[in-house]
């Protein structure tokens, strides 16, 4: 064999590689993560632990930051479509919003799963995976029921309009408060839209025009902590404030004596789980054995921080 032909194999040989190596990629499973808002510490966590698990699973993964809008996560989902991903797992910004992107995808044979945020208005989703918001709504409000067990004037600060975890967690509030209304009167409810700046300015209103409560339960930690400030601002250092989601910070808030609780929901466990169904299927049409699989809340308070998922976050 003479150089020129020495070469000649060695590029064709070369590309043969190259072939493999792209029909390789092509072969990898790809994935789309798409979480409502990065914006919050919680999504954050969430689309981390769904990009563990899309390593562990070997798949690729195309991640969402929908912006806190319906509209660049809806089109985060047609793009995604286009490029031909294999399964969807999704937390929908608005349940109603994002359901004709969610169809959309159901129908071209993709299959989704949703976390943490249930689209009930979309047939053929694959599964939901979540927590059950109601029951958590329901656990933090017994927790405040039975630190003031003679009864007690309460804010209550609710989530985002529209969000499924806001519609469930201020279920349960009710649930547990309003056969009970005579003893514990909620005095000023709100949206504060989950944000922490908005329940600052929201519990300061709250605060000028209804005087300090006995507690504060807010659908999330983010919440918890606006609100932990706007009392701190005025010496109301006794008011038992109460948020969800069992963030890093609000851990620390909790161990530190400034909130009373927070409740643990496990996002980790969630995220990781619906990876786990929708690369099962997408490989093999593996059924997930439950369509709908919901975890149950939990208050973490001082005496249970041990049991929180994000503990080793803490500072």
């Amino acid at each position: 064999m003479n150089r020129r032909e020495f070469l000649m194999t060695s590029v064709a040989a070369g590309a043969l590689v190259l072939a493999a190596r792209s029909a390789f990629a092509e072969d990898k499973l790809t994935i789309l993560g798409s979480v409502p808002n990065l914006g919050f510490p919680f999504f954050v966590h969430m689309l981390n632990e769904i990009k563990a698990e899309a390593q562990a699973q070997g798949v690729n993964l195309t991640e969402s930051d929908g912006q806190n809008s319906a509209t660049k996560q809806t089109a985060d989902i047609e793009a995604a479509l286009v490029q031909k991903v294999n399964a969807v797992v999704i937390s929908p910004l608005d349940v109603n919003a994002l359901a004709p992107a969610i169809e959309e995808a159901v129908k071209a044979g993709v299959p989704v799963v949703t976390i943490d945020r249930r689209v009930d208005g979309v047939q053929g989703i694959l599964a939901h995976v979540g927590a059950d918001n109601v029951k958590g709504g329901e656990a933090e409000a017994k927790a405040v029921v039975a630190a003031f067990p003679n009864g007690a004037k309460l804010f209550h600060l609710q989530g985002q309009p529209g969000a499924g975890p806001a519609i469930d967690r201020n279920k349960g509030v009710h649930n547990v408060l309003d056969p009970l209304k005579d003893k514990y009167q909620i005095i000023f409810e709100q949206t504060a839209n989950f944000a922490r700046a908005e329940a600052l300015s929201v519990t300061e209103a709250g605060l000028a025009a209804n005087g300090k409560p006995d507690a504060i339960i807010c659908a999330n930690d983010d919440m918890a902590l606006g609100a932990l400030e706007a009392c701190a601002a005025r010496n109301f250092t006794d008011v038992k404030i109460y948020g969800f989601d069992a963030l890093p910070e609000a851990l620390v808030a909790v161990r530190d004596g400034k909130l009373a609780g927070t409740v643990e929901q496990f996002p980790g466990q969630q995220s990781r789980t619906a990876v786990q169904i929708a690369v099962a299927y997408a490989k093999s049409k593996t059924e997930p054995k439950e369509k709908l699989v919901l975890l149950t809340p939990i208050v973490i308070g001082k005496d249970n921080l041990d049991k929180a998922e994000r503990l080793n976050e803490t500072k």
